[in-house]
């Protein structure tokens, strides 16, 4: 089973059109709610890949696990809980940590910002500044009008799962057993960037840079995206 994790100011409706895909072609999908595990409590990164790893075990013996910027970041948390679980996983414009302190207080700083701005400012214009990010330039996601409903728990995750709070995984990624499939868009030159540095750590990992393509992956070229991904399934 394929369990899909969406980015950050994102939902589970942000897997639909990739869903329906990979299912006509058998794959069985779980499009995950991540805000759920911010609902109650605080969740820091490590927990966060206990607890999910720990949940999917109990119900799937051969997971897969996909995850987008955000949920790639998460994704590899919970790569590193339980490395001998997961079937293979496929990564998506992810980063796996910043590596000076100073850099991480920046970030920190930044998303605590976005953070206040998510709980108490607007919501037309927290989303309106959110998706005017360079990065995220290209690929048209889902309503996130209905997000106003979490967004207390919007709010934790610039704290809970901020780049700023995450160790750089790079020492660790060695300690990944399953195949990983690390995708980036060939115009999102950061993040391809890090898949380069990052891949080479990986014990089974392939790098794919999709040309024409930005940030937003999935919904820039969900056809070409949905190819890749299901070729490479059929190799695990």
């Amino acid at each position: 089973m394929i369990w899909a994790l969406h980015g950050a100011v994102g939902s589970a409706a942000d897997w639909r059109v990739f869903a329906e895909s990979v299912r006509s072609s058998g794959e069985e999908i779980r499009r995950l709610d991540l805000w759920r595990f911010l609902d109650c409590c605080p969740m820091p990164l490590e927990k966060f890949g206990v607890t999910l790893s720990t949940e999917i075990a109990r119900i799937d013996p051969e997971p897969v696990i996909i995850g987008y910027s955000m949920g790639g970041r998460l994704a590899l948390h919970a790569l590193l809980a339980k490395p001998d679980m997961w079937k293979a996983a496929i990564i998506i414009s992810a980063h796996v940590g910043l590596s000076s302190e100073s850099d991480r207080s920046e970030r920190r700083k930044r998303d605590a910002e976005w953070s206040a701005q998510a709980l108490k400012g607007a919501w037309a214009e927290f989303l309106t500044g959110w998706e005017e990010q360079a990065v995220l330039n290209g690929g048209s996601m889902p309503d996130r009008s209905l997000l106003k409903d979490r967004r207390a728990s919007v709010a934790r995750s610039f704290v809970d799962w901020s780049l700023g709070v995450q160790k750089d995984l790079t020492p660790r990624l060695s300690e990944i057993t399953a195949p990983v499939l690390w995708v980036t868009g060939e115009r999102d030159r950061k993040f391809t960037s890090l898949a380069k540095q990052s891949v080479p750590h990986l014990q089974n990992g392939r790098h794919l840079s999709l040309p024409e393509c930005g940030h937003r992956v999935p919904w820039e070229k969900p056809d070409e995206f949905s190819q890749e991904v299901r070729a490479f399934l059929e190799t695990t």
